[in-house]
């Protein structure tokens, strides 16, 4: 049975909705909900240490515009909204391998908006 696990992310002044899907990593990051960071930006995307630990899981390099991930190096959450220094083209490229945990609804390019050092949280919703 797949439960809904609907968040809101919010970063400085920009807020999305989003939902994290049926992984592993998605469910340990649920359970530590709500999480409280200083975001970091690296291109177009934005990331912080959520304080959990999950393994490698269906991990790759290249994600989806808008997709939500987990950086088992970094103990970090991502939202990537475009292209970083690793990417060729447009593509959304982490630094190394990521967990897609899940997806923001609607437009990803309001995280556009936020500077490294902005408060983030993601609580449930």
């Amino acid at each position: 049975m797949s439960m809904e696990r609907g968040i809101r992310i919010t970063a400085g002044a920009v807020s999305a909705e989003a939902q994290l899907n049926d992984s592993k990593t998605a469910r340990v990051i649920w359970d530590a909900l709500p999480i409280e960071a200083k975001g970091s930006t690296w291109g177009d995307e934005i990331y912080f240490d959520v304080g959990v630990t999950a393994a490698p899981e269906a991990a790759r390099e290249v994600v989806d515009l808008g997709d939500l991930a987990y950086w088992p190096p970094g103990h970090a959450f991502c939202i990537f909204f475009g292209p970083t220094p690793a990417s060729r083209g447009d593509e959304c490229r982490a630094a190394s391998p990521v967990n897609v945990v899940g997806k923001i609804q609607g437009d990803p390019g309001v995280f556009k908006k936020v500077r490294a050092g902005s408060r983030v949280t993601i609580e449930r919703h």
